[in-house]
């Protein structure tokens, strides 16, 4: 076990020494909370006792409670301690900052003495589960349990990583810092360090790689607009290519996703040609979803990716080809919508300047966290598990809400920027003033310090705000979303979850299951028939004096109330009667297994019946399309008087009349005594249908279907030997 504490934990030996020599600690604190605010004291060059000062002078007095005095004051101080520390460029590289930050959640966990003497939880008490993961990572799983074995206190949980990380912008957002942690833990519940920091590893080898993509050549040669950002590049290796498929052609090549587009350089001979550009921060109505594909059109493999515009003839369809699996299709897929999705929410508020700035740098740096964690842990989180925070505000029940919140958010930035550059300049204030606190470009000014994104003049500057985006033991109106739709979707997994119980892929069980839900509504139609076809002359009789009284008294307008108070009782009789009790399965009696063979004769059958209907349904608009021409004189004299009486009818005759008549003439053609003279009278009607001709109608073949179908392959169904664009008619079976 030596050996492993010395591999997992050699750099906590550090931050032990220094809980043992901080001076003159604050007794309320525990030994890990003092060791926490003396190393943010000396970042910010204060002592503790002067730190602590500032936090009781700054803050309001619902803040500083007792019970929640030692949680605050290591929240102010490690807040303000981040805004200070995450200026330098290589902050993520650095050991010490990734030790404070991971100290600072156990410091938030464990703040006072009394905190510091309860037993904390289990490490890794749950199997993990991974959901759209094609290659887990077995160091990933492995490495982790080890280690917490090793020492399993010395892990974090979701509230302290959640209240600390978002203090560094470039390491989580507020929007899906849950979802982040769900992501690095496995869904275990508790975070250890040795993941914390092979994360932030990854997070820095990320954004140095997106900096050096950012210059030439690549960047040159795609002629990038000004604040293009490079966010990944997929192709660059011959053995990896991406496939462009448009129409019956595909094309090898190189793949790149920026801030604003797609850019796909097929290859060519030792090189690469000029880029397409397919735009993502126009309106163009751009649909993009997960689709089959193959060569020669053929839909054969999950691992592409259709893009559509208005701007494109056809759509396009982008392969990304994987010997198993389809990761490397989902990753590409989830970072295009969250493009597609930033500048929706661009248009949608309007934002100009430095808020369409940040939110399109709060996109990039969410895109990043995404490849950190797909290279570092080889999954690819999704659905409500998503850490892209566009796409998981559109995937979230009431999202629109934390939209709208950042939208806010945004504002008040925008509000505050507009007072300062108005004159009011904040000036850097001594350590005996009250700092001004508030909203900042977080995601704006990180990607520019990093120096992937170059400073605008009209972009703020660091030194307006003081502090960063924080709420010391408050809750944010952003928080409060995020909460609020976390919540909903809760439910929404749970019911899912069900979902994915009762989906039944046999199409013969879902029929029989069709039929068996929808027996009350066919035993009604039945009861329904039985008294329109007079088998019990009293019963009928009594159904219809009872229609037409309803009818003929103005209540039909109660019917649809009634129905629905009628539904309403039933559930509520339910809900009462089966409280606390869950719902009994569904039964049904599963028809018996067909072959093959069976299957795709039933097959032939349908489809054979519906090329039948759709003649059918073909004709009938033929002949009415005649009739409405007065192409056959006679039926058209006939069918005319008939609208005009109709016409009359409904303007003279009160419309209650009308509906009793027309049901009295329904209901009856099956009576004893109408029987004989409604059957005949339908017999007259087909009779005279059958005599109406279809209407002419004639297919125009282009070339380029004449050139692809020869004379002697398939011909229309409706066009004889002869003439390609010669005059038909349909047949007249029916």
């Amino acid at each position: 076990m030596g050996f492993l504490q010395d591999l997992f934990f050699g750099g906590e030996k550090d931050a032990e020494m220094e809980d043992e020599t901080v001076p003159n600690p604050i007794p309320l604190l525990s030994s890990i909370a003092n060791s926490v605010v003396y190393r943010c004291s000396r970042i910010l060059l204060l002592p503790m006792e002067q730190l602590q000062q500032h936090f009781e002078a700054d803050l309001p007095d619902h803040v500083k409670q007792p019970s929640l005095y030692a949680r605050n004051l290591v929240e102010y101080c490690s807040f303000k301690a981040l805004h200070v520390d995450t200026k330098r460029p290589d902050h993520l590289a650095d050991k010490d900052f990734c030790r404070l930050t991971y100290d600072m959640m156990l410091a938030w966990e464990v703040p006072d003495k009394e905190s510091e003497s309860l037993p904390k939880e289990t490490a890794f008490g749950n199997d993990p589960k991974v959901e759209d993961d094609d290659r887990v990572s077995l160091f990933y799983e492995s490495v982790t349990r080890m280690a917490s074995q090793v020492d399993g206190k010395k892990t974090v949980g979701l509230e302290a990583f959640a209240r600390i990380a978002p203090a560094c912008p470039a390491l989580a957002d507020p929007i899906t810092v849950h979802n982040l942690f769900d992501a690095l833990t496995m869904s275990s519940g508790r975070l250890h360090f040795l993941i914390y920091d092979k994360y932030l590893k990854s997070l820095d080898k990320v954004l140095k790689s997106a900096k050096c993509m950012s210059g030439p050549p690549h960047a040159s040669s795609l002629q990038l607009a000004d604040g293009e950002i490079i966010l990944d590049v997929d192709g660059v290796m011959p053995t990896k290519p991406v496939l462009q498929h448009i129409g019956m052609s595909t094309w090898p090549g190189r793949l790149t996703l920026t801030t604003h587009a797609l850019y796909f350089e097929s290859l060519g001979v030792g090189s690469y040609s000029k880029a397409v550009r397919y735009d993502l921060a126009k309106d163009l109505k751009q649909m993009i979803k997960r689709e089959l594909t193959g060569p020669w059109g053929a839909r054969l493999f999950d691992n592409a990716v259709m893009y559509k515009s208005n701007s494109l003839a056809e759509p396009i369809f982008l392969e990304f080809p994987q010997i198993k699996g389809h990761a490397r299709r989902d990753y590409w897929f989830a970072i295009i919508r969250e493009v597609l999705h930033v500048h929706k929410f661009i248009r949608k508020f309007n934002l100009k300047k430095f808020q369409h700035a940040e939110a399109l740098s709060k996109a990039t740096l969410g895109i990043f966290r995404y490849r950190a964690v797909k290279e570092a842990f080889h999954i690819i989180p999704s659905h409500f598990k998503t850490i892209l925070a566009f796409n998981l505000s559109e995937k979230l029940p009431k999202g629109d809400k934390i939209l709208k919140a950042l939208y806010k958010h945004l504002e008040l930035l925008h509000g505050r920027f507009l007072h300062h550059d108005a004159g009011h300049d904040v000036v850097e204030t001594s350590s005996d003033e009250k700092p001004q606190t508030g909203s900042f470009p977080v995601s704006l000014c990180t990607l520019t310090r990093m120096g992937i994104l170059l400073h605008k003049e009209d972009h703020p500057e660091e030194r307006y705000f003081l502090d960063g985006d924080v709420h010391v033991g408050e809750t944010s109106s952003l928080q409060k979303a995020i909460k609020e739709s976390v919540c909903y979707s809760g439910r929404v997994e749970a019911a899912r979850a069900t979902l994915d119980q009762v989906t039944i892929e046999d199409i013969d069980t879902n029929v029989a299951v069709v039929k068996e839900l929808t027996l009350p509504l066919v035993e009604l139609g039945k009861r329904l028939l039985f008294l329109a076809e007079w088998e019990d002359p009293l019963k009928s009789t009594v159904f219809l004096m009872l229609i037409l009284y309803v009818v003929y008294r103005g209540w039909v307008r109660y019917i649809l109330p009634c129905t629905f108070l009628s539904l309403a009782t039933f559930m509520l009789c339910h809900k009462h009667q089966n409280k606390a009790k869950p719902l009994e399965a569904f039964q049904i009696t599963p028809p018996p297994n067909r072959n093959p063979v069976e299957q795709l004769v039933t097959l032939q059958e349908v489809v054979s019946q519906l090329e039948t209907n759709v003649q059918a349904a073909v004709i009938t608009l033929l002949k009415i399309r005649g009739i409405l021409y007065s192409a056959f004189p006679q039926t058209t004299n006939k069918v005319a008087i008939t609208l005009i009486t109709a016409a009359v009818l409904f303007a003279f005759v009160p419309f209650k009349h009308i509906v009793l008549l027309v049901l009295l003439e329904a209901y009856t053609r099956e009576m004893p005594l109408r029987k004989n003279s409604s059957e005949k009278l339908k017999r007259r009607i087909r009779e005279w249908w059958v005599r109406i001709p279809a209407a002419p109608v004639q297919v125009v073949r282009t070339k380029e279907h004449k050139k692809l179908k020869t004379a002697s392959s398939l011909k229309h169904p409706l066009q004889k030997d002869g003439d390609p664009n010669r005059t038909c008619r349909p047949s007249l079976r029916g």
